[in-house]
Formats: structure tokens, C-alpha cells, sequence
């Protein structure tokens, strides 16, 4: 397996903050690899950096082996990365259908889209029952579920997750990350960013833990798991 996605020395800051202080990761072809962290670690920062909605203020990011530190994020997108923001961010007015055919804007063939919202009925049936309804009516784990749909209609290479079960049900998030689970092993390369380590370690092939704008820890998701360090600080051992 190659490598996807690189990230050697990234720093962000913003508003006078170093929000990530020089980070080095990396996510290979068909992995899910989880950024965990307290609230203000620097996790969504260095996620939107990598996704083009945040410019590095050092640092390298390497996607399909080119550089892409300084691309925008709508190039990113045609390049295959495909982004769920924290917030979800659906468009409220226009219905679900039309949300899910935003994340297809780039592509032509009219059947190709027929053929991938089917796909993506079959990971979200709720959304599929109620096509014509507008997407600010839905709860938020509808939202959530939404939003993912919308960026699997893109068929991205890396999918990126800020926060997928933040304000959910249990029940709900219990349902997204089931989704994640099955996106993953359908072979679906995923960076997951999520303050619910316990979940995040459970799915994740790799994780790296993060604190105060630095990377503290790696290693595979069940190593993490069962460390002492991780399960007094973030599984509340």
C-alpha cells in the first residue's frame, strides 16, 4: 500500500495562536487513521490545513505524492479529497437530493451520479425516504449523515471527518460510526479527526494522538488503546 497522504512539519496559526506547532503524519491507501485529542489540541486545524480551507504557516503536504500546501480546497477536491466539516455545513434551504447532487457538481456523466446516490442510499436509507425534504428540517445526526453522503457522491480517494459524532445521540453516533466502520472496509482511505477516542481507537487501523498543537503519541488503534497514558487521559480509566 502507498501512501495517500503526508504531512511533514505542518504549523498553523491564526489570530496569533499556534494552533499546530509542527506536526508529521501520514495515512496509506485504504487505511482509517484517527487524530485524537482534547477540545483545542489542534486536531480540526490541522485537518481544514490539509483539506485547503486553513493555508500552513509551515510545513508540507504531500496528496497522490504532489505537493498541495498552497492549493485551494476546490482543487483539492478534484484532485479526490473529499472533506465533512465540523458543523456538517448542509446547504438548509435546498432539499436533500439537491445537497447530495452538490457533491457531484464536477462530474458529467448523468448516470454515473444515478449509479452513486444509490450507493450512498445504501449506507444512508433514512435519507433516501425523504428525498424532498429540505435539509435544514433534519435532525443532526440526519445532517451528519447528510453531509457524509455529500462527500461520498464525489468519490473522494481520502475522506476526511472533523468531528462526526459531536451533539449526537448515542444512538446516532453509534449508527454514523457504523457507516464509518463499512465506508473503511469497502477499502475507503479515511482521516478521521473525533474528540471520542474510545470510538476513534476502536475502528481506526492507526491513530496518532494530539495535545497542545503537537503529535505525543502514535501508533496502531488497539496499542492505543490499551495504553496506560491514552486510557487515564481520554478514556477516563
Amino acid at each position: 500500500m502507498g501512501t495517500l497522504l503526508s504531512v511533514k512539519n505542518l504549523k498553523v496559526s491564526y489570530g496569533g495562536i499556534n494552533a499546530v506547532k509542527g506536526i508529521d503524519l501520514h495515512v496509506d491507501q485504504g487505511e482509517l487513521v484517527a487524530l485524537i485529542g482534547a477540545n483545542g489540541a489542534g486536531k480540526s486545524s490541522s485537518l481544514k490545513a490539509i483539506a485547503g480551507v486553513l493555508t500552513p504557516s509551515a510545513g508540507e503536504i504531500r496528496f497522490s505524492s504532489r505537493p498541495t500546501e498552497k492549493l485551494p480546497a476546490y482543487d483539492l477536491v478534484q484532485l479526490g479529497m473529499g472533506m465533512v466539516p465540523e458543523g456538517r455545513g448542509v446547504f438548509k434551504r435546498m432539499t436533500i437530493l439537491e445537497n447530495l447532487q452538490m457533491g457531484a457538481f464536477l462530474k458529467k456523466d448523468a448516470k454515473a451520479v444515478q449509479q452513486k446516490l444509490e450507493e450512498v442510499y445504501s449506507y444512508f436509507p433514512r435519507l433516501k425516504e425523504r428525498l424532498p425534504q429540505l435539509a435544514g428540517t433534519l435532525s443532526g445526526g440526519e445532517q451528519q449523515m447528510l453531509a457524509m453522503g455529500r462527500a461520498m457522491m464525489a468519490e473522494p480517494q481520502l475522506l476526511l471527518l472533523d468531528e462526526p459524532s459531536m451533539g449526537l445521540s448515542p444512538i446516532m453516533v453509534e449508527t454514523i460510526f457504523d457507516v464509518i466502520r463499512n465506508l473503511s472496509a469497502s477499502g475507503m482511505t479515511i482521516l478521521l479527526v473525533e474528540q471520542n477516542a474510545r470510538l476513534a481507537l476502536q475502528i481506526a487501523n492507526r491513530a496518532y494522538v494530539m495535545e497542545s498543537g503537537l503529535i505525543t503519541l502514535s501508533g496502531s488503534g488497539k496499542e492505543l488503546l490499551e495504553d496506560s497514558r491514552v486510557r487515564t487521559a481520554y478514556l477516563g480509566e
